[in-house]
């Protein structure tokens, strides 16, 4: 472009001021020469300018193919860079949405966990609804116990028995035995079996509780037909009166304090829970005496009892006491005890009542570590006459008795079993044995010994099924001799000179015995007069549940029982050298009951 330029300016130049020639000839070869100089040159810069336009046409083209590059580049770069920029926001948008979603997962997971959650908690409000609605069909078509302003009433106890007793010794005890009343060997009544049937062991019950905040008050009542009136037999119509079981009032705090007053079950008689009243457990016996060697008594008592935790329960009664006629041989007569009851004190006028200087005391600890229940207890006992002596002036003597107990009670295989062992050793405790054989005697001078004793009672109890129950058990009850000399003669309990002369024998005949009471046929206890030594009992039973559920129990048992009284040994004389006596017997009882669900 700079080389045609410099031409372009060099022909203007030329061209412009052209030289002068003073020749003609000179002047026109010169202007051929300019012409054609300038014709060649014309031409050349036309030809130049011509490539030039071409060159710049092609320069325009090329600028404008850059300026249409650099425009297309430009909206290009605009273009990427918005298209950066939607990218950028839609890759944010895209973040987000996935954040949405991600988040929005999470809420549906939650929304289906809540309605997993919502569904299983509508399936359970259902059947939690379904259940209160047959509970209160079922509280209300068959409820457990009766409502009462806040209290609850349940008969929860009672049961109908029919139940029977064969013994092939006759004691005419019904079907609870007399245990000091089984028949010596050789005696009349010996010789004679018994039978009975009664429903008197049936049995009604009340138990009514009221919850407070604080404490859960408890009234029970039981009573059976086991009480005979001034007309009751069985000549016709098997009449007898009912009698009040138990009957008391509870108190049970919920800082484990329980303070409960009336009649009912002692301190000593074992519990199941703790030393809460209504857990006493009681030998599996049809027999309403229960079993030899079981120590108890059934009788007013105020009683405080603590759980010192889960496993140790403390215990302390005061209970009504009662001290049994002395036994003995040769006792004195100038001693008063007690009497026979006054009809105006609701007292029966054919029993003695013992003038009491004070009640039991019994005190309790029972643990329960684990495996079983075991419980020690104590029992202290005060006892007084009032001595006439021959000379000088009447006075009171008191003497106090005493005893320990303990025992304890545990399952085995499962609890398909049960073992169980109790025992009470003291003096003056013998009432508290179930044979209730003697708690006194009387000295010389008219005071009063206690006797020394023991009862003990151990078995097991077998559950194979839900419906059957086996038990076996042995036990007895023992008292010791206690006697002084007074002169020549004996005084107290077991004397080793008691006339034993007409043990072991059944005259033919009054006349074969001298010492018989010839009132009584065939009478040979007037000549066998010693005191009873023990009663030993085993037993074997079995209890079968027909039917045991919402409905009701029904069930049938039957129990087998070989109960032997000792007595001690005295002069035997000619006719009883050995100068002993015992007594057997076999008795069979049945039971068929129906007891309210």
């Amino acid at each position: 472009m700079l080389v045609l330029g410099t031409l372009s300016l060099h022909a203007q130049t030329g061209t412009a001021a052209p030289a002068k020639t003073t020749k003609k000839t000179k002047q026109a070869k010169t202007v051929i020469a300019v012409k054609v100089e300038e014709s060649q040159d014309a031409k050349a810069i036309r030809e130049l300018q011509e490539k030039m336009a071409a060159q710049q046409a092609q320069i325009d083209a090329l600028t404008q193919q850059n300026a249409d590059k650099d425009a297309a580049l430009s909206t290009a770069q605009t273009n990427a860079a918005n298209a950066a920029s939607q990218a950028a926001a839609a890759s944010a948008q895209a973040q987000s949405a996935a954040d949405a979603a991600q988040a929005q997962a999470a809420t549906v997971t939650a929304v289906k966990s809540d309605v997993s959650d919502l569904k299983n908690a509508n399936v359970g409000l259902a059947t939690t609804i379904n259940d209160t609605k047959k509970d209160l069909n079922d509280k209300i078509d068959s409820p457990d116990a009766i409502h009462y302003k806040g209290v609850t009433l349940s008969p929860a106890g009672s049961f109908i028995a029919a139940e029977t007793v064969n013994r092939t010794t006759a004691t005419a005890s019904g079907i609870n035995t007399a245990f000091t009343g089984i028949p010596l060997n050789y005696s009349d009544a010996s010789e004679l079996s018994e039978f009975y049937g009664t429903g008197r062991q049936s049995r009604i019950a009340l138990t009514a509780q009221g919850k407070l905040a604080n404490m859960t008050l408890t009234g029970h009542w039981e009573a059976d037909w086991l009480s005979a009136g001034a007309d009751s037999n069985n000549n016709q119509s098997n009449s007898y009166t009912m009698r009040q079981r138990v009957l008391y009032g509870e108190a049970k705090m919920n800082s484990g304090w329980d303070v409960s007053a009336g009649t009912g079950w002692d301190l000593v008689a074992e519990t199941t829970q703790g030393l809460q009243r209504g857990t006493e457990i009681l030998p599996a016996t049809i027999d309403a005496q229960y079993e030899a060697g079981f120590a108890w008594t059934r009788q007013f008592s105020f009683r405080f009892t603590k759980n010192i935790g889960q496993h140790v329960f403390a215990g302390f009664s005061v209970e009504n006491a009662e001290t049994l006629n002395p036994g003995g041989q040769n006792l004195p007569s100038n001693v008063l005890i007690g009497s026979a009851g006054a009809g105006g004190g609701h007292f029966n006028a054919g029993a003695n009542y013992s003038f009491n200087y004070a009640p039991d005391l019994v005190a309790k600890i029972a643990v329960e570590p684990g495996w079983g229940h075991w419980e020690l207890f104590g029992i202290q006992r005060t006892f007084r006459d009032r001595i006439y002596p021959t000379t000088g002036t009447p006075y009171n003597t008191k003497t106090v008795g005493a005893g320990v107990g303990g025992g304890f009670r545990g399952p085995l295989a499962g609890k398909k079993a049960t073992i169980y062992l109790k025992g009470l050793y003291g003096q003056g405790v013998g009432r508290y044995g179930s044979s209730t054989i003697g708690d006194i005697t009387l000295r010389p001078d008219g005071s009063i010994s206690p006797l020394h004793g023991f009862s003990a009672l151990g078995g097991i109890q077998l559950d194979p099924t839900k419906r059957l129950s086996l038990y076996f058990d042995y036990g007895g009850d023992y008292i010791g001799r206690d006697w002084r000399m007074s002169g020549t003669s004996e005084v107290g309990y077991g004397a080793r000179n008691a006339d034993m002369s007409g043990c072991r024998i059944e005259p033919a005949s009054t006349a074969a015995n001298p010492s018989a009471d010839p009132t009584t046929p065939g009478n040979s206890t007037n000549g066998c007069k010693g005191n009873n030594k023990d009663v030993q009992e085993f037993t074997a039973g079995y209890w079968f549940n027909f039917y045991n559920g919402p409905k009701g129990r029904l069930r049938q048992g039957i129990q087998y029982s070989l109960m032997r009284r000792d007595l001690w040994s005295g002069a035997g004389g000619t006719l009883n050298p050995g100068g002993g006596s015992y007594g057997d017997d076999n008795m069979i009882f049945t039971s068929f009951r129906y007891y309210l669900p």
